[in-house]
Order: structure tokens, then C-alpha cells, then sequence
């Protein structure tokens, strides 16, 4: 195995070792929602979101598949109180912003997206330093899983931790088909401050580039330069505008197939006047 095989084997490694131990420590298989919220102040009231979806919850075919595609939408989703005059969402601890990064990198789907793609690198010889036959391969998924894993720490715990922002998608659930979309791409430079007030996303597009310049250094065949960096960047964060499409409408997706789906217009409540629905 080359040099550069095994730094970018060896980082996968120390990531999946470090992080895989925290995840496994905790009930993973229930992969229930942060919940170790706290309220803003001692004089406003906080609203937690409902226990998230999981695939018991759908009966049918291909139940399991079905439900940890919907349980990856709903784990960084989040439906702003409208109905609750004053209320906003408990902000997430550091602890909770820690181990929605574990989970977003660990989750089933994530991993087997990130098998697929190093298949198909291997079939187009992307990063050809790696070579090919199974060696390649582990080095071109072992890549995959750092990369995915430093997004997810940069984009769930550091910018948002330091810019006190909340790493959550927050759904609009209501109005029309091209507003939500509007307020999908709105969500790519709008985010949430953990005070409910509203900023720019910082977390969104630093913590993208943050990911994509630490990239190259277990992709020793990307090309450098402000362009082509530039080009990852915005690359990504399309892919998390698509994810949020997903997330805004996946209600009605899961109704039109006759999925079970919690519903978040009735979430548990904590704080002074709130009892849980």
C-alpha cells in the first residue's frame, strides 16, 4: 500500500475509531432525536420536536429501508412554533450538537452512499494515486468516510457552536409549492441563532469550505487553486439544498405513499405553560 494510501486509510481510521466509540457507547439502534435541550431562559419558554421517526414506525414494503431513509431526513429537521405565540426550539447542548455529528456520520445510509461513491471513483480512476483492486478501493471509501466525517463535525458542532447557530434544517410546512422551495434555498444563507432570531449561515458556507480544503489532503490528486475549490464548494452545499428539498416535503411524500409519519404540528413542550400534547 502506497504512501498516500495509507494516510488517507490511517485518517479514516482515527476518525472512525474516535468518533465510532462514542456513537456504540450510546443506544445507536433507537437513533433517537438530540434531546438535551435546555431552555433559553429561566423566563421563556423552549419547545422540543417529537420523538423522531424510526423504521418501526413503517409497516410495508421495504419497511426498513423506507424508514432509515426517513429517519436521515428527520434527524436534522425541525418545525419552527408557530403555534406556540413567543415559543421557540430548545437550543442543543454541545454534547447533543456532538452526537448528531456522530449519528449524520454513521447512519446507515450515509455509509452506504459513501460505498457506492468510492465504486463508482474506482470505475472512473478518480484519484488514481490510490490505483485500483481492493486497496483502492478502501482507500477511496476510507477518504469518503473522513471527508464525511469532517463536514459533519465542522457543520453540526465547530461554526455552530462558535456562531451560536442551530445546525437544523427548520421545515416552513405551509403555503405553496414555490415558497417552501424559496424558503429551501433561503435556509442556504438564512440560518436560525439559537436565540430564534435569524442570521447569516455562516455555518452553512464555512464549514463547507472548512470540509473541502481539509479535503485535499487525503485527495492528493484534487486539483488546488481558489476554482477549483470554489467549484467543491458550491457542489456541496447544492447537495445540502437538495437534502433540505427532501427534508421540507418529505410529509407529503410519506403521505402520498401511505407512510406512517409523525407529524410535527403537535411536538412535547417544556418550560412555564407548556404541557406536552
Amino acid at each position: 500500500m502506497g504512501i498516500r494510501s495509507i494516510r488517507a486509510t490511517a485518517g479514516a481510521a482515527l476518525v472512525a475509531a474516535a468518533w465510532g466509540g462514542a456513537v456504540w457507547a450510546r443506544d445507536f439502534p433507537a437513533l433517537a432525536p438530540p434531546a438535551r435541550e435546555t431552555q433559553p431562559s429561566a423566563t421563556v419558554a423552549c419547545v422540543q420536536p417529537p420523538e423522531m421517526v424510526s423504521w418501526e414506525d413503517y409497516h410495508g414494503p421495504l419497511q426498513k429501508v423506507v424508514g432509515a431513509f426517513g429517519r436521515r431526513l428527520e434527524r436534522k429537521s425541525a418545525h419552527a412554533p408557530h403555534y406556540k405565540p413567543g415559543a421557540v426550539l430548545c437550543v442543543l447542548s454541545l454534547h447533543d450538537k456532538f452526537l448528531l455529528s456522530v449519528r449524520e456520520t454513521f447512519d446507515p445510509v450515509t455509509v452506504l452512499g459513501i460505498a457506492y461513491d468510492a465504486g463508482i471513483s474506482q470505475a472512473e480512476n478518480d484519484d488514481p494515486s490510490y490505483g485500483q483492486g481492493a486497496e483502492g478501493y478502501w482507500s477511496r471509501f476510507g477518504a469518503g468516510l473522513a471527508g464525511e466525517a469532517s463536514s459533519q463535525f465542522f457543520k453540526d458542532v465547530l461554526y455552530p457552536t462558535i456562531f451560536s447557530q442551530d445546525p437544523r434544517y427548520y421545515r416552513l410546512g405551509h403555503g405553496s409549492t414555490r415558497n417552501r422551495f424559496l424558503h429551501t434555498l433561503e435556509h442556504s444563507v438564512v440560518a436560525h441563532r439559537e436565540d430564534g432570531t435569524q442570521v447569516f449561515n455562516f455555518t452553512e458556507w464555512m464549514g463547507t469550505t472548512s470540509a473541502v480544503v481539509l479535503s485535499n489532503t487525503y485527495h492528493p490528486d484534487n486539483k488546488r487553486g481558489v476554482g477549483p475549490t470554489a467549484t467543491r464548494v458550491a457542489y456541496n452545499v447544492g447537495g445540502d439544498i437538495g437534502f433540505n428539498v427532501l427534508r421540507e416535503f418529505w410529509p407529503e411524500i410519506a403521505r402520498k405513499f401511505r407512510l406512517p409519519f409523525r407529524d410535527q404540528s403537535e411536538p412535547g413542550s417544556s418550560g412555564p405553560g407548556f404541557e406536552k400534547q
